[in-house]
């Protein structure tokens, strides 16, 4: 499988992130949170995955989009996981809830204990 993350799958526009927030599902491996909400149109194939870090936990933007690009890794590098595991297409948005910066490695673990959460509570 293709370990790209192109734009295509992004998720993008105001009113799908805020449809996940009010109506969207959540499964969590802290100090990682994942919500999802399936996706009803035909034309889109795959997922749309965004990810987010919350200006409360981390003041600096620094810190901010290191977590950000660290969660993007993992999951473009454990996104086979995700795709092989269901056959629906969903929205996703990763948000990480932990008050500490991570290192790659955590992230990962927690990233693949976050997926198998999301497929068991999908099937």
């Amino acid at each position: 499988m293709d370990q790209s993350f192109p734009n295509t799958e992004h998720l993008k526009g105001k009113t799908l992130i805020n449809e996940l927030f009010l109506n969207g599902k959540s499964v969590t491996a802290y100090p990682i949170r994942m919500y999802y909400i399936p996706l009803n149109d035909n034309d889109v194939k795959g997922f749309k995955v965004g990810v987010s870090v919350p200006k409360r936990n981390f003041k600096l933007a620094v810190h901010r989009n290191r977590i950000k690009r660290l969660l993007r890794e993992s999951f473009r590098k454990n996104k086979y996981l995700v795709y092989n595991g269901t056959t629906q297409h969903f929205a996703l948005l990763i948000v990480y809830i932990g008050k500490e910066t991570p290192e790659y490695e955590f992230v990962e673990t927690k990233f693949k204990k976050l997926v198998g959460a999301f497929l068991k509570a999908v099937s």
